[in-house]
């Protein structure tokens, strides 16, 4: 089988506990290359998961000739400084989540990846879950009629030392965990946002720590959200919600965001209850998957850039028009 050989740049702990994990999993992947900010950091990678290369350098990755594509789990504040780098290295890229810090970044990201005629996809990994397709296959049958709200939920702990409590950095419960919810909210209801008006509670640094909102579309369907890092700190705790509301019936679901294993969610129609289990293997395997299918195959990002920049262009209204509790 034709194998991706794939480079890493930062040694971030989701690359560690998610990425690198999945990454073993996919035989269509090499894990060839680790650059840390320290060459002392990446040796340590490379040791633990079996890199053929590391570099102390994140610039020296990129010059690798044998680099494929790059993942980038880097702080969001520079996404877009080494997303660029990559892309015109002639590198495919994964990145992290969210892909920019605005909808202007986002769109050069892009760009960027079309001059250079290589493949740029933001890593939403949940959203490769078979989870979220049997979600939308049983909306689009129609059994719960057609959707006119969502409402949706993703608080996880706070945090005492971490970069999402710094701006500089894109800190912030609505970077790290509105993404999940607006991409959620866009995947299931199929219209353009027309009105948005979000609230939150900010700490001294001037990150939110908790932020709700809600979202009228030009479909007259509605979507309400809210995110938070507030529970006990660093206890890994955390509350995922999901409830869709169709004109015949609704959808409830409790499960985690990028949960694997058996999953399961209810249909609520007017005569019946229907409950549908799925297992759900490491969504990032099957994210690398997907995007080595793209690169030695042909096939279409599964995370196309339309819906990622409509993405940021709603997380951009959310945060142009957010009131201070």
């Amino acid at each position: 089988m034709n194998k991706v050989k794939w480079g890493i740049i930062g040694t971030a702990n989701i690359a560690s506990w998610g990425m690198i994990p999945g990454m073993k999993q996919v035989d269509s992947c090499e894990l060839y290359a680790i650059a840390g900010r320290s060459l002392e950091k990446a040796k340590s990678y490379q040791e633990k998961f079996g890199f053929t290369k590391a570099y102390g350098s994140y610039d020296e990755l990129l010059d690798d000739p044998e680099v494929q594509a790059v993942y980038v789990p880097l702080p969001n504040d520079i996404h877009v400084k080494w997303v660029t780098e990559a892309l015109k290295k002639g590198k495919h890229v994964l990145c992290e989540k969210p892909l920019a810090l605005n909808a202007d970044e986002a769109k050069i990201m892009f760009d960027t990846a079309k001059e250079n005629g290589v493949i740029l996809m933001e890593a939403y990994a949940y959203l490769h879950s078979p989870y979220i397709d049997n979600l939308k296959k049983d909306i689009k049958s129609g059994i719960i009629g057609d959707v006119d709200f969502v409402d949706t939920a993703f608080v996880t702990q706070g945090y005492k030392e971490d970069f999402r409590l710094h701006k500089e950095l894109g800190g912030g419960a609505f970077y790290d965990l509105g993404c999940y919810c607006t991409t959620m909210i866009l995947s299931l209801i199929d219209s353009d946002p027309s009105f948005v008006k979000a609230a939150a509670e900010f700490s001294d640094l001037g990150v939110d720590l908790s932020t709700a909102g809600i979202i009228r579309f030009e479909n007259g369907a509605r979507a309400s959200f809210q995110v938070g890092m507030i529970l006990d700190q660093n206890s890994n705790s955390r509350f995922d919600r999901l409830y869709i509301h169709g004109t015949t019936g609704s959808i409830r679901s409790d499960v985690e965001y990028n949960q694997e294993g058996e999953v399961s969610y209810k249909i609520f129609t007017r005569d019946r209850i229907i409950e549908r289990k799925i297992f759900v293997p490491n969504n990032y395997k099957l994210e690398v998957e997907q995007l080595n299918r793209c690169i030695l195959e042909g096939e279409n990002p599964h995370i196309t850039s339309e819906f990622s920049l409509k993405n940021m262009r709603l997380m951009d209204q959310v945060l142009s028009d957010i009131s201070f509790w």
